[in-house]
């Protein structure tokens, strides 16, 4: 069962006015600075046909006003992200939000040594297993890439390892180009019976990232329209940065990289109206001192909450940057910055949250860390939920009957909801000489042995095809 997000309160960082504004600016960015899109020579000619004015020796396109507006709503407002266990079926239906990892890291900590080591197809496997045995994920991302196999083919053996690993669905967020979106739609098709059960219900998503300030890289496009005409769907996401690859000012950023999500997901129409599309960010600043990204302050959060506001203005699900903590170690820092992140995230009514597990600015994957991450989650999911009130809640039959000066522990009313009180995972509650009895121990500390329980039990469901998926991967490497 997956522990979604149920929405009761929520939080907005943009009037009306000033979405209508950023709306008003991205249009005018598409007009009149355009968006570099390579694109064959068929594809620029459909795009003048619709009155898409384009520059094909710089490889730029202008989209008019209306052209974007058109294109957008033919873009479905809900659909399903469909999992090998249909159990673990996602509904993008605008009333709920889920959580997943974060991609795509290249160094992990040991869950067994505590040292940093390189990041593998073996360790993938070992995080996305944790994954699909915690509630709090939804849906799986690449969390560390497969750096030990053969880089051409990557993708396709993190989708193996993811795979093998969760009947979760898979956003298959590495595969950026059209050989390896072509061998992740065989894969995916494989295990799910054939092209029009995945067609029926895709059981992978994708999403190509626009590369800031205002371009797109050619082969991810061509990969996107692969997904897309395959059913799968697929939606678009901003990395911009603040200072460097875009305005300083918030207000600057955001209109950019709302351009930026707009222009792929009209482009995206255009070819192939009516494919599940979604506006996904991580929009950031720069760390000024240094020249890195900010990974956790102010600016992101309110990027994060205005990026899922813009989505909803659009009438598509909305994918953003969650935790991913620019802290060196599972710490008071990362439990700052991923607090204050999961909060505003949930409360902006974020339909995908990625980013569980990742430190150092999403560089490296803690199998602690995605432990305290999903505790933050659980703590701020169940804020978000609000208060049940109704005549079973209001108690008052039971209340009459303790009446002054007595307790609640023996009544029935109290048996029947004592197990909806939340319980931690990680977080220690025990008195404090318990605790130092136990060796004081720390939340990662706790964390980490929790890890290597769920590593050492947990069993997911097995992959029926998983020697068909290992004999395509073998046809790609010899491509």
């Amino acid at each position: 069962m997956i522990n979604a997000v149920h929405w009761k309160s929520e939080m907005e960082v943009l009037t009306p006015q000033e979405v209508a504004a950023i709306h008003e600016a991205s249009l005018h960015i598409l007009w009149h600075t355009g968006i570099l899109m390579p694109l064959d020579e068929d594809k620029y000619d459909r795009l003048q046909d619709l009155g898409v004015k384009v520059d094909r020796e710089k490889q730029k396109v202008y989209f008019p006003p209306q052209i974007v507006e058109e294109a957008l709503k033919k873009a479905p407002q809900k659909y399903t992200l469909y999992a090998r266990n249909p159990e673990n079926d996602l509904p993008l239906d605008g009333t709920k939000g889920y959580l997943t990892l974060d991609g795509c890291g290249n160094q992990v900590i040991d869950p067994d040594t505590g040292e940093l080591k390189a990041s593998s197809k073996e360790y993938l496997g070992q995080a996305v297993r944790l994954a699909d045995a915690l509630p709090q994920v939804g849906f799986l991302w690449p969390c560390i890439s497969a750096q030990d196999c053969n880089p051409k083919i990557q993708p396709l053996h993190e989708l193996q390892a993811m795979l093998v690993n969760s009947s979760k669905h898979v956003q298959a967020m590495t595969a950026v180009d059209p050989l390896n979106a072509k061998g992740t739609v065989e894969i995916a098709a494989a295990v799910a019976g054939g092209r029009e059960n995945l067609r029926k219900r895709p059981i992978i998503s994708n999403f190509q990232c626009s590369i800031s300030p205002l371009s797109y890289d050619g082969h991810g496009l061509e990969a996107a329209l692969i997904f897309a005409e395959a059913g799968v769907p697929t939606g678009f996401m901003n990395m911009q940065i603040g200072c460097s690859t875009a305005p300083a000012t918030l207000a600057g950023n955001l209109a950019l990289g709302n351009a930026e999500i707009v222009a792929g997901m009209a482009f995206l129409q255009i070819f192939c109206p009516g494919t599940p599309t979604f506006y996904g960010s991580c929009a950031t600043m720069m760390e000024l001192r240094r020249g890195g990204v900010t990974c956790g302050g102010p600016e992101d959060f309110l990027l994060q909450a205005a990026s899922a506001q813009m989505a909803h203005f659009y009438g598509v699900p909305a994918n953003v940057g969650t935790f991913a903590t620019g802290a060196k170690a599972s710490n008071w820092h990362a439990g700052v910055e991923n607090a204050v992140s999961g909060a505003v995230s949930m409360f902006s009514k974020a339909d995908m949250m990625c980013g569980a597990g990742l430190i150092n600015g999403a560089r490296i994957f803690s199998f602690e860390q995605c432990l305290m991450d999903c505790e933050i989650y659980e703590i701020v999911r169940r804020v978000t939920q609000g208060i049940l009130v109704n005549p079973e809640t209001l108690a008052l039959d039971v209340i009459d009957r303790v009446g002054s000066r007595n307790h609640y522990l023996v009544e029935e009313h109290t048996i029947n909801h004592l197990r909806e009180v939340w319980q931690p995972t990680v977080i220690d509650r025990s008195l404090y000489d318990e605790w130092v009895a136990k060796g004081k121990p720390t939340p990662d500390k706790i964390a980490r042995e929790k890890a290597k329980e769920i590593l050492a039990q947990h069993r997911p469901e097995p992959l029926e095809n998983e020697a068909l998926v290992a004999e395509i991967i073998r046809d790609y490497e010899k491509m």
